[in-house]
């Protein structure tokens, strides 16, 4: 009798759990990681990434800024306080901008160390950013992609300067904000929505890409695309993301969307693989917004760290020059100067 009755309580747990992983969304794994959408690229097994040939390569790279692609300091502090009663979108660098709608301001991945990586390692800045920390305007809303080093910096979390603004970020992310006296952290699955105002909703969705801070936490916490709703307008902040079939079963779910902030840059890895999965080319990039039904396109994360092996400037151009390929105008494919300031109106004349 006590066999049968324990094993009844076997098949009963056994059922339960089975019934509960059932439930799981598909990018959540039984051993608590998480995983790209159904039909996302898979990285090659023969993909042989090597820091040594990486190093070698890297120091090819001409890192000479071009005259122009910084704006003048004076400038970007003038026009913050010029620009501070319009709606406005504006580029501190890498995949770091400032976003305003109303009252409500904004910023993205915000990244004001020096490097990206752990104490003085990692990639260091060849700009800086356009303002200092210390410098930019009250901060309502903090979003946060993903948890790599050129997105989530510690520095900038710690030496934030307003710790009362409402943190929007992934799955198992919060610990890293708690400490520091942040009042209002939200982690937030994919598809998950929070109402910021009665203007303003914040959904988060998934992106095609993955997470890893040290030698044991891959794809422990999770990752994703902002989409910001205002007044009847949509803005989708990627993070950073490879093609995938995601996006077109986004864009009939959300579409159109009106502006889209994409990566363009860290894609090539010659001579060791041809290019990243996790990282869009500028080509690809305008894949994702057509997908998106986006009416315009503006290339992120590129111009601040050497990420990868291609020139510093070539994202942008192939970005301009690949926009009708993909129905887009040529000014449709929008890139910003580190420090400019654009009207949200103006972008989408």
């Amino acid at each position: 009798m006590i066999k049968i009755i324990g094993f009844l309580i076997a098949v009963f747990l056994y059922n339960s759990l089975t019934i509960a992983m059932e439930k799981k969304p598909y990018h959540h794994l039984p051993d608590g990681t998480f995983r790209n959408p159904e039909g996302s690229p898979v990285r090659s097994k023969d993909v042989n990434f090597s820091y040594r040939l990486f190093s070698k390569e890297k120091k090819k790279i001409d890192l000479t800024v071009p005259a122009g692609h910084v704006v003048d300091k004076k400038k970007v502090l003038s026009d913050l306080k010029k620009y501070e009663n319009e709606d406005y979108i504006a580029w501190i660098g890498h995949a770091t901008f400032l976003i305003k709608l109303g009252n409500t301001s904004i910023i993205t991945d915000p990244v004001f160390s020096k490097n990206a990586g752990p104490l003085i390692f990692g990639p260091d800045r060849f700009t800086e950013p356009a303002l200092n920390l210390n410098e930019i305007p009250k901060t309502d809303l903090f979003l946060l992609t993903h948890n790599h080093y050129d997105h989530q910096d510690m520095g900038t979390i710690r030496r934030f300067p307003f710790k009362d603004a409402k943190v929007l970020l992934p799955l198992k992310l919060g610990k890293y904000f708690r400490p520091y006296r942040f009042k209002d952290v939200n982690e937030m699955d994919w598809y998950d929505e929070i109402k910021i105002n009665n203007d303003l909703k914040v959904s988060f969705l998934p992106a095609v890409h993955w997470s890893k801070r040290s030698l044991t936490d891959t794809n422990k916490t999770l990752w994703g695309n902002f989409l910001i709703e205002y007044k009847g307008k949509k803005i989708l902040f990627a993070c950073d993301t490879g093609y995938g079939n995601i996006y077109k079963k986004l864009g009939k779910k959300y579409g159109p969307i009106d502006i889209s902030m994409i990566n363009i840059g860290a894609y090539n890895f010659k001579p060791m693989f041809e290019k990243s999965i996790y990282h869009t080319t500028p080509e690809e990039a305008l894949n994702v917004a057509q997908d998106l039904e986006s009416k315009k396109v503006i290339g992120t994360h590129w111009g601040t760290f050497v990420l990868s092996l291609e020139p510093i400037m070539e994202p942008p151009v192939r970005f301009k020059n690949n926009a009708n390929k993909f129905g887009f105008k040529k000014d449709d494919a929008i890139i910003f100067k580190i420090g400019e300031f654009k009207k949200i109106k103006d972008i989408l004349k």
